[in-house]
């Protein structure tokens, strides 16, 4: 077409069709420059992101460290040893990180499970939070002689807590399952009041009101009172409490993911905890074996409960962020298996005790960090380089977590927190760490239990136990000690059988006298007599 009939327009209609042509050029040149900076800010937060793990701390409720395949106790060489209960269990999930990772042979919690949930929140023994007992959500549970000035109200608001800290190095950090970290109606009952970003299901109590959907997690039943939060989604269907906060837990991830924000996961199950309903799933599984209706249905919740922690991973791999995810899986307390005597070798087997015990069965549990998927050559797991399958044997607690995840994270603690535990970075990478004190602190001013107001204090090879009230009764009327005093030594006697009191008494003297120093420098509260004076461990009356 010629030039002069392309041009059919009167000339100032040409001068304003230039005029905005320049000016959505100016436009586009903004729009882009713009562009540029945002695509430079994203840039910069994807590289953060980069430089931090994601982390998801997998707490199981009421998991001893022998509810599982994988075999924890080793012998005198190192070697894991696997005993019946390991044969009883199915956690090939727990299998698939042992194997990427390292797992811990004597890895401690508190007794109960509100000291252990809070300790993780704030890298504190209990007896220095003073949460020593499990909070009854609905009134104070000091007990008969317990201390009225313990901390029933739990976590407060405000308080420097794990999520907090990680929070204010750019974390979204999540909570899924149980919470526990304070009565009703008190600040600590909600999660978020505690550095969470988001809570799923977290509430006052600790045992849920059912696993069933169908029974809406104890909603409309007589076990309103526990009915499992967020899920009505779920209300009505046959999915398991497990699965429900599975699938929660993933589009959560998704979220964080998708934002470019690293994320800490703190995914607490109500399983393994009572009421041992079976998972429907799993049933068949245990259905031929000679154990108690109630035993096959606890292995259930642990099928279960793995089968969360498989999925998980395999979401990490589906989303492309494996490699960047670093794994701890953990127990709250000793076991709870129904498998026999609270004192006993039975529920734990070798070791002696359960949940609420004075007890190695009341205290140990499962402990595996892992990298959610193997890869060395990365900046992020050279920078934490776990091995594969190895067994860490050195001491551990609870208390730990928080100093390791702080340390891991580049975060910053501030104020005058104190923090009670070490990090435990040295012993992820398999190295022994001939500067850390193998020491253990258990404090529980409380009755009755399945052990009563007694304290427990480790170093070493040795374990002194102080009953400050010995012929108090625990739960079923058992007699918890002969005495006020246990010792043992668990280099030689690993399984508790030979109370050695009387016969090393010079032994005895020592540890009490350290766990009395302990004690004061946590400033902790004591159980009383029945006129309020408190009743402090007292060093025994023998001889050197």
């Amino acid at each position: 077409m010629p030039r002069s009939e392309s041009i059919s327009q009167p000339d100032h209609q040409l001068w304003l069709t230039r005029r905005q042509i320049a000016m959505h050029y100016r436009t586009l040149i903004l729009a882009c420059a713009l562009a540029a900076v945002l695509t430079q800010v994203i840039s910069s937060r994807k590289a953060t992101a980069a430089d931090q793990p994601n982390i998801m701390v997998f707490l199981v409720d009421d998991m001893g460290v022998m509810d599982t395949s994988v075999p924890f106790l080793t012998d005198s060489t190192g070697r894991p040893i696997r005993y019946p209960l390991n044969e009883w269990y199915r956690t090939p999930s727990m299998e698939r990180i042992a194997a990427s990772g390292i797992r811990f042979n004597q890895f401690y919690a508190m007794s109960v499970c509100s000291t252990t949930r809070i300790t993780i929140m704030k890298g504190q023994n209990a007896a220095r939070h003073r949460s020593t007992n499990w909070i009854n959500p609905r009134s104070d549970n000091a007990g008969k002689y317990g201390p009225k000035d313990w901390n029933w109200a739990g976590l407060k608001k405000g308080e420097v807590t794990l999520p907090s800290v990680l929070k204010s190095v750019g974390y979204k950090t999540i909570h899924v399952g149980k919470g526990h970290f304070g009565p009703e109606n008190h600040e600590g009952a909600e999660p978020l009041n505690l550095g969470f970003d988001v809570n799923i299901a977290g509430a006052a109590f600790g045992a849920p009101g059912s696993y069933y959907g169908e029974k809406s997690y104890g909603l409309g039943t007589k076990r309103a009172h526990h009915a499992v939060p967020h899920l009505e989604s779920y209300h009505g269907s046959d999915v398991f409490l497990s699965e429900a906060l599975t699938l929660e837990a993933k589009k959560a991830v998704t979220a964080s993911v998708k934002s470019g924000e690293p994320f800490y996961l703190y995914f607490s199950h109500y399983a393994v905890h009572a009421p041992f309903e079976a998972d429907p799933r799993f049933k068949k599984n245990y259905s031929d074996s000679d154990k108690p209706a109630n035993a096959q249905a606890f292995a259930t919740l642990i099928e279960g409960m793995d089968k969360s922690l498989g999925d998980m991973l395999n979401h990490f791999d589906a989303l492309g962020i494996s490699e960047e995810t670093l794994v701890i899986f953990l127990g709250d307390n000793g076991s709870d298996a129904p498998l026999g005597h609270q004192h006993a070798v039975a529920c734990a087997a070798p070791l002696r005790g359960k949940k609420g015990a004075h007890y190695e069965g009341g205290m140990r549990v499962p402990f595996i960090a892992s990298w959610a998927r193997r890869a060395p050559d990365t900046e992020l797991q050279q920078s934490l380089p776990i091995p594969r399958g190895a067994i860490q044997s050195q001491v551990a607690s609870v208390e730990d977590i928080f100093p390791t995840l702080t340390e891991l994270t580049g975060a910053k603690v501030e104020g005058d927190h104190l923090v009670d535990g070490s990090s435990m970075a040295p012993l992820l990478v398999g190295k022994r760490d001939d500067d850390r004190e193998e020491q253990f602190l258990m404090h529980y001013p409380h009755g009755p239990h399945r052990s009563n107001y007694f304290t427990v204090w480790r170093n070493g090879d040795w374990k002194a136990i102080y009953h400050a009230l010995p012929k108090e009764k625990a739960h079923g009327g058992s007699i918890q000690s002969e005495g006020h005093y246990e010792l043992f030594n668990l280099k030689e006697d690993p399984f508790e059988s030979k109370n050695l009191a009387s016969t090393r008494p010079g032994e005895l003297k020592r540890m009490l006298s350290e766990m009395i120093q302990q004690l004061e420098a946590h400033e902790a509260v004591y159980p009383t007599d029945e006129s309020g004076n408190a009743l402090q461990p007292k060093l025994p009356s023998v001889k050197e």
